[in-house]
């Protein structure tokens, strides 16, 4: 149950981003049952993606991290989402980010604050 709960607060921090940066968009009619389900399926890719490829990114990008004293973690978050957009393109899912900026970089930031702020109502059960 929880896993359904975080997957919608993904996607809805998704949708979120999708309003308020252009450059970001779902490819179907808004407010259609096509539109939400795409959404559910790029939430899905996108936190795939951030509990597989990011910490591999974020290990071996250590030291630009520390260097930039975290704010290169800006840049893997944009990353993330673009590579989102390329799988999400590869298996024909409805979903752009035009580019990294400002498009994939201020989203990511919206998509972080998002999360973080739903992550807050949902409890954690340990």
């Amino acid at each position: 149950m929880r896993f359904i709960i975080r997957l919608l607060a993904a996607a809805a921090a998704l949708w979120v981003a999708i309003q308020f940066v252009p450059g970001i968009a779902v490819n179907t009619a808004q407010n259609s049952p096509k539109y939400w389900g795409t959404l559910l399926i790029v939430a899905l890719i996108f936190g795939v993606i951030n509990a597989i490829v990011k910490p591999i990114v974020k290990t071996l990008g250590c030291a630009l991290i520390v260097l930039t004293l975290g704010l290169f973690l800006l840049v893997i978050n944009a990353a993330m989402l673009l590579l989102t957009s390329w799988i999400a393109g590869q298996f024909s899912v409805p979903f752009h980010v035009d580019n990294f900026y400002p498009a994939a970089f201020w989203g990511a930031i919206i998509i972080s604050v998002v999360s973080w702020l739903l992550g807050l109502f949902i409890p954690d059960n340990d």
